[in-house]
């Protein structure tokens, strides 16, 4: 996020699993109607927070995510900053098909229009963006 660039709604949470469930209501409630694309962007947004609480710094005692909702050309952007951590995401097959792990990431590039992460002073941003219609 830039100095220039209008933030629509901003959530600081602790870095706790029992947080990833506000951090989607949060998300559903800042990109309003309709509903679906609501559910989609609170579907992704904890999908990225869950991946931060599990492969960053962030899920240390103290740790934070951040989770940002701004306007886009077309659509909105979710950024998720987490305190950085030894990896960045990366799609990837699951290793065990029955796995109940491991498949945020093809959630995100499926349902997004497009996604990415940026490392910024430490921390790791993850965004994805959805494109909305001209007539909502």
């Amino acid at each position: 996020m830039t100095a220039e660039t209008a933030l629509l709604s901003l959530l600081v949470i602790p870095g706790g699993p029992a947080h990833v469930r506000e951090a989607r209501r949060f998300v559903e409630r800042a990109t309003g109607p309709p509903a679906g694309r609501a559910d989609a962007a609170g579907l992704l947004a904890s999908e990225l927070v869950t991946n931060s609480l599990l492969h960053s710094a962030s899920s240390r005692p103290g740790g934070t995510v951040t989770i940002a909702v701004l306007p886009v050309p077309g659509g909105i952007r979710v950024e998720v900053t987490d305190q950085g951590g030894p990896t960045v995401p990366a799609l990837r097959e699951p290793d065990d098909p029955a796995a109940e792990n491991g498949r945020g990431l093809r959630l995100v590039d499926t349902l997004s229009a497009r996604w990415g992460c940026q490392p910024s002073d430490g921390q790791l941003i993850t965004w994805f963006e959805m494109e909305v219609p001209a007539h909502d």
